[in-house]
């Protein structure tokens, strides 16, 4: 088995800045979709003296006058909240703002009434209203392969779904550059594995091509902790591995 290849930096310095640009457009369609931006950065500190750019360990403390710290992008994630209850039917909003959207919002949504259709009411529980459209989720590639991805779009979600009554994606390839997906059998690796990481969070298939939880099922919250344990391996195992001698 091929070993992975090392993290580029201490995963406890990864953090998400959750962000929504109000462009005070008062109009239907900015009433009922929201967009969410989600980055993912990296603080590297960096020890500078006399001698030119150095590593951490020559730094005197954590009060360093020498460190300087960087914010890194190591990720980008991009969220639609969507009200159903607002004077624009959910359905053409979607419709409007995207391709994606507008599939999701054919499985999920009446055309009609702008609401859940009944088939995928039924799967939900009775508490919030909204959709909450977990719409990309990216790596940077250095951070990929390490289980990184799944831990971090489920503390998205977590802040995210106040509201909601459900959240959905696609198991689709948000990324393609430098991959080259040439034939079916590739293809269906590549969206099952970045599947199988959502069922990680609690998501739950829906049809063929769509995956949703309910923020009220018990095991979002159960499936959040095991990620965040997992992540804290990973922490140790830096921790472990940078404190190892060479």
């Amino acid at each position: 088995m091929t070993k992975p290849p090392a993290l580029p930096g201490d995963p406890t310095e990864l953090h998400l800045h959750i962000s929504y640009n109000d462009e005070l457009g008062d109009t239907p369609h900015a009433d009922t979709l929201e967009r969410w931006n989600v980055a993912v950065l990296h603080r590297r500190r960096t020890h500078r003296d006399d001698r030119g750019p150095g590593t951490v360990a020559d730094c005197d403390g954590t009060d360093c006058l020498s460190c300087t710290v960087e914010e890194a992008a190591a990720g980008s994630m991009t969220f639609y909240r969507v009200h159903l209850d607002r004077s624009r039917s959910g359905y053409a909003a979607m419709a409007e703002e995207s391709e994606d959207l507008y599939e999701i919002a054919q499985a999920v949504l009446d055309p009609a009434t702008g609401y859940y259709t009944e088939e995928f009411s039924e799967q939900l529980e009775y508490t919030g209203s909204a959709l909450l459209v977990m719409d990309r989720v990216t790596l940077e590639r250095p951070w990929r392969g390490h289980g990184i991805g799944a831990a971090l779009a489920a503390e998205a979600i977590h802040r995210l779904m106040l509201g909601a009554r459900a959240v959905v994606c696609s198991p689709g390839v948000s990324d393609l550059s430098g991959t080259r997906l040439r034939d079916q059998g590739e293809w269906d690796r590549v969206v099952g594995k970045i599947a199988g990481g959502w069922e990680l969070i609690g998501f739950r298939r829906f049809r063929d091509t769509l995956y949703f939880l309910s923020p009220a099922w018990p095991d979002v919250e159960e499936e959040r902790t095991a990620l965040r344990r997992k992540f804290l391996r990973i922490e140790a195992a830096w921790a472990a591995q940078s404190s190892s001698p060479p």
